[in-house]
């Protein structure tokens, strides 16, 4: 089993966004852009109804179908973007990433679907890009922009900083280098 690729600089976030859009379309780029700024599982993330989203107030509150924990979420304006203009696309939509064919009209789009584009884009950049390369690319670009490692624990609702640690690779010689770079 190939092990999932965090997309880890925000200049190569948005270029996996452009190349979705290129060539899956703005409901790929769509899916992307709201995954990696609310870092949820896919299957959290495809089951989000219209009426699930409280705009006004900026807020998400869903229970996680993998763990059953509940979780909040602020949606920050790039969401509400994306949402809006979805909303005003696609105004009789029930979920907010719907599939457009006869066969399956008006059910969420499937995973294998995202999965199958997004590992099509990231072959060419050498990366192993499935869906939950939404989660560990926040939780690497937070990360990098030095969030503490216990808020980003919180944010993906880990269990423990450890388990973060873990998710996002940072590994015990990693630690250990710390004590050559900070010679006090």
């Amino acid at each position: 089993m190939n092990m999932t690729d965090a997309v880890k600089t925000k200049e190569d976030i948005s270029e996996v966004s452009h190349l979705l859009h290129k060539f899956g379309g703005q409901l790929y780029s769509d899916i992307w852009n709201i995954g990696i700024n609310m870092s949820l599982r896919i299957s959290d993330l495809l089951s989000i109804r219209f009426s699930d989203l409280d705009i006004d107030k900026r807020h998400l509150k869903l229970k996680e179908q993998k763990t059953g924990k509940n979780k909040e979420i602020r949606l920050n304006k790039k969401v509400i973007d994306i949402v809006n203009r979805r909303m005003d696309e696609y105004p009789n939509d029930i979920y907010l990433f719907t599939v457009r064919s006869n066969r399956s009209s008006g059910k969420p789009i499937s995973r294998q679907m995202v999965a199958r584009k997004f590992k099509e884009v990231g072959e060419p950049m050498g990366m192993c890009l499935s869906t939950h390369s939404m989660r560990k690319s926040r939780g690497f670009a937070m990360w990098n922009d030095d969030v503490p490692i216990e808020m980003i624990s919180k944010v993906l609702n880990h269990s423990s900083p450890s388990v973060t640690m873990s998710y996002l690779g940072i590994t015990k010689d990693e630690v250990l280098a710390t004590y050559d770079e900070y010679e006090l």
